[in-house]
């Protein structure tokens, strides 16, 4: 006789992990969007220096690197959240907030581990397509909300299509939603965005105590492999709740001095380039392209034009000196 397991066991969707891993030639790994580049060398000295503590357990509270995320977003640390991924915290907010009866409202096609919340706890899953433009048709979704709605997820940029919401618009769809829906904004590569600045958000969350601003450093901080997320919340009660629903020690010690140490470095990922600076890098190298600036751009951009296989490779090769 086979072994029972709970019906929503078989709700849950399995998560669509890439293949290949264990294949021993050297691969190249486009699948998942991880970071092409290492974290800083002084984020990994900062792991170095941990490896001898590995025989105790981390800070159950993760009190550091909460405190230096709220010296650097200006959120009390009470209102931040830390998780094994930003995932980790999606998971336990479902886990928190949804129950039989209870609706989830989120845009599709979006990040492949939304369907889980809604399986997992037996809430109602209410999806809503894009828009022609590939990105989330926030008015279709506010008509979605009901009294039953406890959360609503929002993904800008948007994990696959990329695509970003205006923060106008995204103000403007906040100020709509009733007071009792959470609402996570997923911004896990908001360091990509151009829409917007990547820390606009945040003077949303004092006017919005429902709000949550869903981050990563697995992202532009290169730390896929030790797994640690956070969460600025708008208020003290969800941080509270996911406290109540995880497993202890749950950001391991290494990762915790990683995001430490990254925190203190955070500009030199997020740094901006001098457009003027690398078109003269890039001239200087044979390759021509157009500033943004002369284009009416407000932040630095280039425009490239798409040329023959050989004049792309060399372009990308030039930039890449360049940067």
């Amino acid at each position: 006789m086979a072994i029972e397991f709970a019906e929503r066991i078989r709700r849950i969707p399995v998560y669509p992990a890439a293949g290949g891993y264990a294949q021993q030639e050297p691969l190249v790994r486009l699948a998942s969007n991880e970071s092409p580049y290492p974290p800083l060398l002084a984020v990994r000295e900062a792991i170095d220096r941990q490896l001898g503590t590995l025989n105790r357990y981390p800070d159950p509270s993760n009190t550091l690197l909460r405190q230096k995320l709220s010296d650097r977003y200006g959120v009390p640390s009470a209102r931040i959240a830390i998780g094994n991924g930003s995932c980790d915290i999606l998971l336990a907010a479902g886990e928190a907030l949804l129950e039989p009866g209870a609706e989830l409202v989120y845009a599709w096609p979006s990040f492949s581990v939304y369907p889980h919340l809604a399986a997992a706890s037996g809430a109602r899953a209410i999806t809503v397509a894009l828009d022609g433009a590939e990105r989330h048709d926030l008015p279709a979704m506010l008509r979605e909300i009901t009294v039953a709605t406890r959360l609503v997820l929002v993904c800008s940029p948007n994990n696959p299509t990329s695509t970003a919401v205006a923060l106008a618009d995204i103000a403007g769809f906040l100020g709509e939603v009733p007071d009792h829906v959470c609402v996570i904004l997923d911004e896990a590569y908001c360091e990509f965005n151009t829409l917007d600045d990547a820390d606009a958000s945040l003077e949303l969350l004092d006017a919005h105590p429902n709000l949550v601003l869903l981050r990563t450093f697995s992202k532009v901080h290169g730390l896929c492999g030790l797994r640690v997320g956070f969460a600025l919340c708008g208020s003290e009660a969800l941080p509270r709740a996911l406290d109540q629903v995880r497993q202890p020690f749950f950001c391991n010690a290494l990762a915790q001095a990683a995001a430490v140490e990254a925190l203190a470095h955070h500009d030199e990922v997020g740094e901006e380039r001098d457009e003027q600076q690398i078109m003269r890098g890039l001239q200087e190298r044979g390759v021509l392209v157009r500033g943004g600036s002369a284009l009416g751009s407000s932040t630095p951009a280039l425009r490239v034009t798409y040329g023959l296989p050989e004049e792309n490779a060399r372009f990308l090769d030039a930039l890449g000196e360049v940067l």
